[in-house]
């Protein structure tokens, strides 16, 4: 089976204190961690065995927080970037973490979905970040929320980026018609595919490979058809995936994120990312070709 696992653990913590999230300098406890870690490493042990099922995964690691200041998540990247039947390891990251790391990984299967989040970090040293993983010649997305007081930053930075490294754009959905006509163009002339963000999707009933072969993981095993979906399918270490699959219409009325509305089939995104759906790279950029 050919499947995508998104895996969240316990860890809600991080070193920004960005205004649209709840997860904004918070610190968790020791026993928190240990949790989070112990839950990750049953998860790559896991992952580790499928080859010999016969199953091929790609992994994304969504934490809320920020991974990378962990060592079990630079470690579960390093080991899931060099098994042979895992065909891509991603996370979201701040990049505000060492990178020294990266040199260990496999640039075939790693790639980073990059976070770039102006007012907690200067844009020299995000983008000096940027640059040590471009060297090490692991693709990777670069995106920012587009609140209007990160325009001109954003602007920056698509500048200073290599013209081949993706810049993609959020869309800030916490106010109703937040955007003009002109901040959509101007916006869509940084992300030439901000528009497919800027909006929802009438999802309730409609097919979705949620739940049939993308599976959203929680520490303990506990299996979501999808991030929002908090109904339960089962647990991926008792059931495993050929008894989590099954085919599941959404449940939603809307989607509007884009780790859920690119798995709907009827938007035939793939069609513009190609390998690169899951760290958000399309065709044509992030030397993913």
């Amino acid at each position: 089976m050919k499947a995508v696992l998104y895996y969240r653990g316990s860890l809600s913590s991080c070193n920004y204190d960005c205004p649209y999230c709840p997860f904004g300098k918070t610190k968790d406890s020791a026993a928190t961690l240990a949790k989070d870690r112990e839950g990750l490493e049953t998860f790559v042990r896991w992952v580790a065995e499928q080859g010999a099922a016969g199953h091929r995964l790609s992994i994304f690691f969504n934490p809320y927080g920020e991974g990378l200041t962990h060592r079990w998540y630079r470690e579960a990247l390093i080991t899931l970037s060099h098994l042979e039947h895992v065909d891509k390891v991603a996370i979201q990251t701040n990049l505000s973490a060492r990178l020294d790391f990266t040199a260990e990984l496999n640039p075939a299967k790693a790639a980073f979905w990059a976070t770039y989040h102006p007012g907690q970090v200067s844009e020299e040293r995000f983008l000096a970040q940027c640059m040590s993983v471009y060297r090490q010649g692991i693709p990777f997305s670069v995106g920012s929320v587009g609140v209007r007081g990160a325009f001109p930053a954003i602007a920056s930075l698509r500048a200073a980026l290599p013209e081949d490294v993706y810049l993609w754009v959020n869309a800030y959905k916490d106010k109703p018609d937040y955007y003009t006509a002109e901040d959509i163009s101007f916006l869509s002339g940084i992300d030439p595919h901000f528009q497919i963000n800027a909006m929802d999707y009438d999802s309730l009933g409609a097919s979705c490979n949620a739940g049939s072969n993308v599976f959203y993981v929680q520490g303990p095993g506990l299996v979501k058809r999808c991030y929002k979906d908090r109904a339960v399918i089962g647990n991926l270490y008792r059931d495993g995936l050929e008894g989590l699959a099954a085919e599941r219409s959404c449940r939603m009325k809307v989607c509007d994120c884009y780790i859920g509305y690119i798995h709907m089939p009827e938007l035939g995104l793939e069609q513009i990312y190609g390998s690169g759906l899951l760290e958000r790279i399309p065709y044509g950029a992030g030397r993913t070709e």
